[in-house]
């Protein structure tokens, strides 16, 4: 009787051991084969005055709902926006919507911003807010082809959507959302 006990514990021991080391092979698999999902937007509408840094226009707080409509199903995990007026305002009812507290980040370390979504955001989903001269830019940093050759300055429509797969190449489309899609 005791030798079968010991038999049945080794054999129960070697199940447990091989079944744990399949599971972490498994999750392994999985983070390999992870993709992240980076939506890019520039800011909306703006006003003109101060010249620095303006706030949105009614227009502009309309898209900023339209954000929020567009991707508040979505499993955002993080928000990242430049430190000014319009890109916090573009962001805020998505943010409020999912509480989540934005990042500030600086438009002009884009390789930083990819590097830390890649290492501490891997197989999530991404926010981040910026500028004309930037969202195009962002895209590029997280090693996508830009998906339309320019933002021009009266464009606030456009949405990117980045997939980053933990290996292999990024990949970027362009959709227009809320007011004056086209």
């Amino acid at each position: 009787m005791c030798t079968a006990l010991r038999w049945l514990s080794i054999i129960c021991l070697f199940l447990c051991f091989t079944g744990c080391a399949a599971s972490q092979s498994g999750n392994a698999d999985l983070a390999k084969g992870s993709v992240t999902t980076v939506y890019i937007v520039r800011h909306a509408e703006k006003g003109t005055e101060p010249a620095n840094d303006p706030p949105l226009t009614p227009a502009g707080e309309q898209r900023a709902l339209a954000l929020r409509a567009k991707l508040k199903s979505k499993p955002v995990a993080a928000i990242f926006t430049t430190d000014t007026r319009r890109t916090r305002a573009t962001v805020a009812p998505l943010a409020a919507a999912l509480k989540l507290t934005p990042q500030v980040y600086n438009p002009r370390q884009l390789t930083e911003l990819a590097t830390q979504i890649k290492q501490t955001y891997a197989g999530k989903t991404v926010v981040v807010v910026g500028h004309s001269n930037t969202i195009l830019e962002t895209a590029e940093a997280l090693g996508a082809t830009r998906p339309v050759p320019t933002i021009g300055d009266a464009e606030f429509n456009y949405l990117l959507e980045v997939k980053v797969p933990a290996q292999g190449a990024s990949t970027a489309k362009a959709t227009r959302y809320g007011a004056g899609q086209k």
